[in-house]
């Protein structure tokens, strides 16, 4: 099995910083992408920020020059920095990953349980 466990969301005021991770373990030959999502409570699910093998990298426009995702292939792990953070950003973040297991080099899509981003002052 792959689990994917995400930290470091919180409370933060308008213009705050916070800075998530994701971590992937178990069954894992290989990531081939990686992505944060996130889901306000009425609201559906969005991407926020994917990164593709080879390092292509899409954002949401709503975030473009706001955040920054970066990967960590040697540790399996996921990161987001958020930074001039706005109300609006105020969602459950999770972590996604598209990955290739040991076992029988099947490829499957997998997502963390979500950390709570709050924007308020």
């Amino acid at each position: 099995q792959v689990q994917l466990v995400e930290s470091g969301g919180g409370l933060v005021q308008p213009g705050g910083s916070l800075r998530l991770s994701c971590a992937a373990s178990g069954s894992i030959f290989s990531i081939n992408a990686m992505g944060w999502y996130r889901q306000a409570p009425g609201k559906e699910r969005e991407l926020v920020a994917h990164i593709f093998i080879g390092s292509s990298i899409k954002y949401a426009d709503s975030v473009k020059g706001r955040f920054t995702i970066s990967r960590d292939n040697a540790k399996n792990a996921l990161y987001l920095q958020m930074n001039s953070l706005k109300p609006e950003d105020t969602a459950v973040y999770y972590c996604s990953a598209r990955v290739v297991r040991i076992a029988d080099r099947g490829i499957g899509d997998y997502w963390g349980q979500g950390t709570q981003v709050t924007v308020s002052s």
